[in-house]
C-alpha cells in the first residue's frame, strides 16, 4: 500500500516529466482515494477500462493516454464527463504520463518495443534530444523486410503495413511507438534501414520509396501497450501493490 502523493512523488522521480513540452498534464489528473492498494494499467482512460477498473476495486489506474489534451474543448460534458463522473464516484485516483512513459530507457514503450522486437538500443532518433522519444538500433543479424513485417506481427499480434523502401535487408532500424509516422525524416536522415512508427500517414508511403526505407506502420495503440504495463509490474513488486494490466482492444 502507498499514499496516493506518495505515489505521484515516486512517479514524478521516475519518469521526470519536467523535463518534456508535452500536449496534455503529466502526473495526477484525477484525484481519488488517499491509500493506494490495487493498482490498474491500461493504455487510454477510456469508459470501459474505467469500468474494468471499478470491477477490479482499483484505487487508481495508470495509462499512456489520459485526457486534457491541448486544443481540445475544455467543458466536461459527455463522453468525458461519463468518464471523469464514474472515476470520482468510486474515488479512482488517474494517474497518466504521455511522452515521459515514451522515453524512459527501461520501462518506456519505445525500451519496451525494442526488447520484443528484438532491438539493440544504440541511441536516440534525435541526437540532440537528452531524453529522446525514439530510438535507433540494430537486429543482431539482416532480415529481409518480409522477413522483419513476420517478427512484428509475431510480437505484437497483429501484422504491420509494410511499404518498401526498395530490396534491401533490414540490419540498422529507427522505431517511434504511436502517432510518430514524422519521424520518417529523421530515420532517412541517420541513414537506418527501416522505420517503425504506430501510425502512417499519406505523405509517409512517398518518403519512404522516394528515399529508400522500409517503413512499419505496426499501430498506435498495438506499440504502446507495453510501457504502462511495466510501470505497473514496477510499481506492484516495489510497493507490494495488487496489479493487473488491461487490454482494451483498438485496431488503430
Amino acid at each position: 500500500m502507498i499514499e496516493r502523493q506518495a505515489l505521484l512523488q515516486y512517479l514524478n522521480s521516475l519518469l521526470e516529466p519536467e523535463y518534456f513540452k508535452d500536449y496534455a498534464p503529466n502526473g495526477l489528473q484525477v484525484q481519488g482515494k488517499v491509500q493506494i492498494k490495487t493498482l490498474v494499467t491500461g493504455v487510454t482512460a477510456t469508459q470501459a477500462l474505467i469500468e474494468r477498473a471499478v470491477e477490479l476495486d482499483a484505487d487508481a489506474l495508470f495509462v499512456h493516454h489520459g485526457y486534457f489534451w491541448r486544443g481540445e474543448d475544455p467543458s466536461i460534458v459527455g463522453m468525458k464527463y461519463n468518464r471523469i463522473k464514474c472515476l470520482l464516484e468510486h474515488q479512482i485516483n488517474l494517474f497518466a504520463y504521455h511522452l515521459p512513459l515514451d522515453a524512459h530507457t527501461e520501462l518506456g514503450n519505445n525500451a519496451q518495443l525494442a526488447q520484443r522486437l528484438g532491438l539493440l538500443v544504440e541511441g536516440g532518433l534525435d541526437p540532440l534530444e537528452k531524453r529522446p522519444i525514439g530510438n535507433w538500433g540494430c537486429l543482431r543479424q539482416p532480415r529481409s523486410a518480409e522477413a522483419f513485417a513476420a517478427t512484428i506481427e509475431s510480437a505484437l499480434g497483429r501484422p504491420p503495413l509494410l511499404v518498401k523502401g526498395g530490396d534491401h535487408p533490414v540490419l540498422r532500424v529507427a522505431w517511434c511507438t504511436g502517432g510518430a509516422q514524422g519521424y520518417i525524416e529523421k530515420a532517412v536522415a541517420m541513414g537506418v534501414d527501416a522505420f517503425i512508427s504506430g501510425e502512417i500517414s499519406e505523405p509517409t508511403t512517398h518518403i519512404a520509396r522516394e528515399c529508400g526505407i522500409h517503413y512499419y506502420a505496426a499501430g498506435h495503440h498495438a506499440t504502446e501497450r507495453y510501457g504502462a504495463q511495466a510501470v505497473g509490474e514496477h510499481l506492484a513488486a516495489k510497493f507490494k501493490l495488487n496489479h493487473e494490466f488491461v487490454d482494451i482492444d483498438n485496431p488503430a
